[in-house]
């Protein structure tokens, strides 16, 4: 390890490979805390290369626990790490998704640089996490929908865990978790906190057969925050677009606050759920769930997918789906 990260104090990069061991190794805890913080820690103060992303995604897919579902799941989720503690935004999204239609299988984990993330809302619930396999499917079949904390699924990084929450900050796994998906999806939309990384994720997916959609607000959010204009790359290419190119309004920050407990956190969850949002949060969660949408149905257009997630959410199939994913 300390040839390793001489080399990255020194402004080289390392190789897929050299990335895809070092991570391996990390996992079997061949180093020890104050060595895997400390690499953890070059890649806030530096730039991932994309040789980086793929060799660290590569380890991580290795040493996964695959979970094969015959249904062409799609994965909603954002890579965190933007530090603006919104409510839960992706995961009410993927909920959505799930009553239009689309399966979803969806990977979380606890916040680190937010209070509240998926697992912690959705535990906070009473939702039991599982990585048996067969409820997995079982849950898909319920509710269009199953959850996996990732941690359950990727045991190598146990060693890990506990060095992300000490350092309390984002981290290069914030930017491989929406690609070590266990499902290995087929459809993905993924929200990045930097528009260098969603070009990296871009030049990645393009690489694969995945229909994607890769979103980020200019003003720094891993999602559609609909409180500036964002970027969007996909199977097509990239696009730059407007909230009102969605038929929205233009957001303020504070539409989109989290809670400041998991509790608040999942008032707010329930609430827009419930039907009893806001509207500012009710369009920040259709605008992200039509665009997961969108990914899987490209052919039908943006305005039918955002048609179709407003739908779902004001129905209140989405809660329907909640309730199912519960219920287990």
């Amino acid at each position: 390890m300390k040839e390793i990260l001489t080399e990255l104090i020194e402004h080289r990069s390392l190789s897929k490979e050299t990335a895809k061991q070092v991570l391996v190794d990390i996992a079997s805890a061949k180093y020890n805390a104050s060595q895997t913080a400390s690499f953890m820690t070059v890649y806030m103060m530096r730039s991932i290369t994309i040789d980086e992303l793929e060799g660290f995604r590569d380890a991580m897919l290795e040493l996964c626990i695959p979970v094969k579902i015959d249904a062409p799941v799609m994965d909603v989720c954002g890579t965190g790490g933007d530090s603006k503690n919104t409510f839960n935004i992706s995961t009410l999204s993927s909920f959505v998704v799930a009553a239009s239609g689309q399966p979803v299988a969806k990977h979380g984990n606890y916040g680190v640089s937010s209070v509240s993330g998926s697992s912690n809302v959705l535990e906070y619930f009473g939702y039991k996490f599982t990585n048996d396999i067969d409820e997995l499917k079982r849950s898909i079949d319920r509710a269009n929908i199953c959850f996996m904390h990732a941690p359950m699924f990727h045991p190598a990084m146990k060693n890990v865990a506990p060095i992300r929450k000490e350092l309390g900050v984002k981290t290069f796994f914030n930017m491989l978790g929406p690609m070590v998906n266990p499902t290995f999806p087929t459809r993905q939309l993924v929200g990045v906190f930097s528009l260098e990384l969603a070009r990296q994720y871009g030049y990645l997916y393009q690489q694969t057969k995945k229909d994607f959609v890769i979103l980020h607000s200019l003003d720094g959010y891993d999602e559609i925050s609909l409180t500036s204009p964002f970027k969007y790359f996909y199977n097509g290419g990239e696009v730059l677009a407007e909230p009102a190119d969605l038929n929205f309004n233009l957001l303020n920050h504070i539409d989109l606050r989290g809670g400041e407990t998991v509790e608040e956190s999942a008032k707010i969850f329930m609430k827009i759920l419930e039907g009893n949002g806001t509207a500012q949060q009710n369009s920040a969660v259709i605008a992200n769930a039509g665009m997961a949408i969108y990914c899987g149905h490209q052919q039908g257009g943006l305005p039918s997918a955002l048609s179709t997630a407003r739908e779902a959410l004001e129905s209140g199939r989405a809660l329907a789906s909640f309730k199912k994913l519960l219920n287990h």
